[in-house]
């Protein structure tokens, strides 16, 4: 069963959420709705209720934007596990990367870097507004550290885009850290398939482990998990040093910057829809 809501770009992500918790084996992000695919059986009374209260409560807790409209219907079988590949496009980010999955070749461009990403069970394949925020505010901060070397520090790596980006920068040497095991045996493969796997120490050490200090550090986690993390990802960032903060939703943009006002700056803004992110240098 394919079921197609359309709703207000800000309601789009809780959506997308509600469909995976529910059982959906997969949803389509488009940009003026979500697509969720539910097998037919599981598609029951009890599901239906749910979802009718839950948009209920989603329009009472916001009620700008056009209501939510959805609509059920039945899609014939077919080999699902490589039809979904239809969705996933190489993507142009920043100045610098295409961002391609490995079945497709990435269009001709001498000066983009290419970055190839399975999609799978780790975030990021550079198609999340807070992947490509980081991707572009990376370019942003090694354009500011000036030319040469720079360390750099990938907290919660996820497929391990942003690691590879910094490698394709030019950053040396590159720490990238995750607790959850399955992300890391992803990263590790992506790194392998992008020829940097020589270029970055993979590790599921904690943040408060290190002990070094890094010219830039990246983040992107939630702003709950920045907040708790705050005190060791200042203490990470070298002096004159820039930290990259994002999957912040935000009506929190104002507790995390305020958190770190002390010792940094804000140097840049981006927001896509309802998300948010920051580039901070230190004083």
């Amino acid at each position: 069963m394919q079921l197609s809501v359309r709703a207000a770009a800000s309601k789009l992500d809780a959506l997308s959420n509600f469909f995976v918790e529910r059982g959906s084996p997969g949803v389509v992000l488009k940009r003026s709705g979500v697509e969720a695919f539910f097998l037919r059986s599981a598609v029951n009374a009890q599901l239906r209720r749910d979802l009718d209260r839950y948009i209920g409560a989603l329009g009472r807790l916001s009620r700008r934007g056009p209501p939510v409209r959805l609509a059920w219907k039945v899609v014939e079988q077919e080999d699902w596990r490589h039809s979904w590949k239809r969705f996933i496009k190489p993507r142009r980010v920043g100045r610098s990367f295409w961002v391609t999955p490995p079945w497709l070749e990435p269009p001709k461009f001498r000066r983009r870097q290419v970055i190839t990403i399975e999609p799978g069970m780790a975030f990021g394949t550079g198609t999340h507004a807070t992947t490509r925020g980081c991707l572009e505010f990376i370019e942003t901060a090694r354009d500011c550290l000036g030319a040469g070397k720079f360390s750099a520090l990938d907290v919660g790596t996820g497929s391990g885009i942003l690691a590879i980006a910094l490698a394709h920068l030019g950053a040396a040497p590159i720490y990238a850290v995750d607790n959850d095991p399955v992300a890391l045996r992803v990263a590790r493969e992506n790194l392998r398939a992008n020829g940097v796997a020589a270029n970055v120490h993979l590790s599921r050490a904690g943040l408060r482990a290190l002990r070094r200090r890094f010219d830039l550090v990246v983040a992107n986690l939630t702003a709950e998990t920045i907040l708790d993390l705050a005190g060791a990802l200042e203490a990470r960032v070298a002096p004159k040093g820039f930290l990259i903060l994002s999957g912040i939703l935000h009506r929190k943009t104002g507790a995390v910057t305020a958190r770190f006002s002390d010792r940094f700056r804000v140097r840049r803004r981006k927001r896509a829809r309802e998300w948010v992110t920051l580039l901070l240098e230190r004083d």
